[in-house]
C-alpha cells in the first residue's frame, strides 16, 4: 500500500511541477521555465509507468539539462527571442548627406536621410563638414552615429535620398 501511495504522491507532484512550469513560462515569455517543465513531463512519464523515484529525478534533470542546452539556443533564433528590431534599424549601413556639420565636442551636427533629418555623431570624433556624404553605422538613442563615405561612394541626392 505504501508503494502505491508514494506512486500516487510522485504522479501528482511532476503533474504540478509540469503545470507550474508551464504557467510560468506562458507569464513571462522568455523561454525560462519551458525546459524543466520538458522534464517534469517526462518524469510524470515515468513515474506514470513505476519507474523509480530516483530514475525519474535523475530523468528530469538530464532532460531538462538537455533541453536548455540543445534547444534553447535553436528556439532563440526562430523565435528571435530577446530582439525587438524597430523600423529605425533600416537605416544602418544608409548613405546620408551632412546638412550641418558634424563636430562632436560642440553637440551638433544633423544628416538627411529618406526625407528625414537626424542628429548624427561622428564615430571617430572627427569633424564631418556640410555637404559631406557618411555612412550610418550604427544608432544611439535618438542619434545616428556615422563615419565619411568614401570617396567615389554612390551619390545621395541633395534632400539625402
Amino acid at each position: 500500500m505504501e508503494v502505491l501511495v508514494i506512486f500516487d504522491n510522485m504522479v501528482l507532484v511532476w503533474l504540478v511541477l509540469t503545470v507550474i512550469f508551464l504557467i510560468a513560462e506562458g507569464l513571462t515569455f522568455g523561454l525560462t521555465t519551458l525546459w524543466f517543465a520538458l522534464g517534469s513531463g517526462f518524469a510524470l512519464l515515468a513515474a506514470l509507468i513505476s519507474l523509480p523515484v530516483l530514475v525519474q529525478i535523475i530523468l528530469f534533470i538530464i532532460v531538462s539539462a538537455a533541453s536548455l542546452l540543445l534547444l534553447r539556443p535553436i528556439v532563440n533564433g526562430v523565435l528571435k527571442v530577446g530582439r525587438e528590431r524597430t523600423n529605425a534599424d533600416r537605416v544602418i549601413g544608409k548613405t546620408a548627406r551632412v546638412t550641418e556639420t558634424i563636430e562632436n565636442m560642440q553637440e551638433r551636427g544633423q544628416v538627411r536621410l529618406d526625407g528625414q533629418v537626424w542628429t548624427a555623431r561622428s564615430d571617430s570624433g572627427e569633424r564631418i563638414e556640410r555637404g559631406r556624404e557618411v555612412i550610418v553605422l550604427r544608432i544611439s538613442g535618438v542619434k545616428l552615429i556615422v563615419k565619411p563615405a568614401p570617396e567615389g561612394e554612390q551619390e545621395v541626392s541633395p534632400s539625402g535620398e
